[in-house]
């Protein structure tokens, strides 16, 4: 029987085991959307930070909210069993990445921030977007594609050992003498 010990501290949880220590990761955090995911909401922090308060603070609350629903609904949504869970759940993750990239466009409208200085921000989020859409069509059963299909290199034989168009077309001769 193993002796388990839980250790318990501010920063994580981890579960130790005497024989091993053992690196426990959940699914979703392998997925290098929800890695990308996070990078955007590191990159976030030091904007957010530099916004003047009063003024942009509708901007950055939603900014804020919208990036961090991303990674969010990416890991509910890896988790879920059915296609269209998971692909309601990579949509959310979408149109809050789409949400986060509004944002930053709102502000360079009001000013807040140049241009210059949203490019990278942006550049993640179209990266993340991208793999978002890859992740619905791949979990979607509305999938576009060709199913397989045997080829005939012959032409098939009816009973009597001739083809098919030749009998219609004895068949159409022979209408066109009696006329």
């Amino acid at each position: 029987m193993t002796n388990w010990s839980v250790n318990f501290n501010l920063t994580r949880i981890r579960i130790l085991n005497p024989s091993s220590l053992m690196h426990t990761s959940l699914d979703h955090e392998k997925l290098e959307v929800y890695q990308a995911s996070l990078e955007f909401i590191t990159w976030t922090i030091p904007l957010l930070e530099r916004l003047p308060a009063p003024a942009s603070a509708s901007v950055r609350n939603q900014l804020d909210r919208a990036s961090t629903s991303v990674p969010l609904n990416i890991a509910e949504g890896n988790g879920k069993f059915t296609s269209p869970d998971r692909c309601r759940f990579f949509d959310n993750a979408r149109g809050s990445a789409l949400e986060s990239g509004a944002c930053l466009d709102v502000m360079v409208a009001k000013r807040f921030v140049s241009v210059a200085k949203v490019q990278a921000g942006k550049a993640v989020l179209v990266k993340i977007v991208s793999m978002l859409f890859g992740l619905i069509r791949a979990n979607s059963d509305v999938r576009v594609f060709e199913e397989p299909a045997s080829y005939r290199a012959e032409k098939p034989q009816n009973e009597e050992g001739k083809s098919r168009n030749t009998k219609k077309n004895k068949s159409r001769s022979e209408n066109r003498n009696m006329r």
